[in-house]
């Protein structure tokens, strides 16, 4: 078995989820939750393939997004895993839950805009994804300014009253 690891390759302000599934009808369940829980959201979808031809499956409704997602998930190339990428202004927390919902989504790994690198083994029958980094290692605890800071954030945009 080997170890590598894929750095996700993308604009420092777009969001992403990663996760893994377990049927190919995934992509259409998934383009369906995503349009349904947010009406005109604006995302790109790929998902590996296991079995037969092994191809890259994709959808979207934003070309910049799709080719992200198409790009990037070949890179992968860990079987049954899926990408989606979010058009700015849209983000993981509002379509999560549904993603989640989808009945044959298996996992999530992350849903950030963080950097992240994804942790793959590769053994001679395909590839895997055994976890990820994401984003940075932290460097203490906040302090009093600092929970300001995070609470007033929350309520500026929106997500806290």
């Amino acid at each position: 078995m080997e170890l590598t690891t894929v750095k996700i390759e993308k604009p420092d302000d777009i969001n992403f989820i990663l996760g893994m599934s377990h049927f190919i009808k995934s992509v259409e369940d998934l383009y369906e939750a995503l349009v349904n829980t947010v009406p005109g959201i604006k995302f790109g979808l790929a998902f590996c393939e296991s079995s037969g031809p092994a191809l890259v499956r994709w959808t979207g409704t934003d070309e910049a997004m799709i080719e992200l997602a198409k790009k990037n998930a070949l890179a992968l190339s860990a079987g049954h895993s899926f990408i989606i990428f979010l058009a700015p202004g849209f983000y993981p927390i509002n379509v999560l839950n549904a993603v989640k919902m989808v009945p044959e989504v298996c996992r999530i790994f992350c849903a950030t805009a963080n950097p992240v690198e994804v942790i793959i083994a590769e053994t001679e029958q395909g590839r895997g994804i055994l976890g990820v980094i994401d984003g940075l290692k932290s460097t203490g605890f906040e302090t009093e300014e600092d929970i300001r800071w995070r609470k007033d954030l929350l309520r500026k945009i929106g997500y806290k009253q």
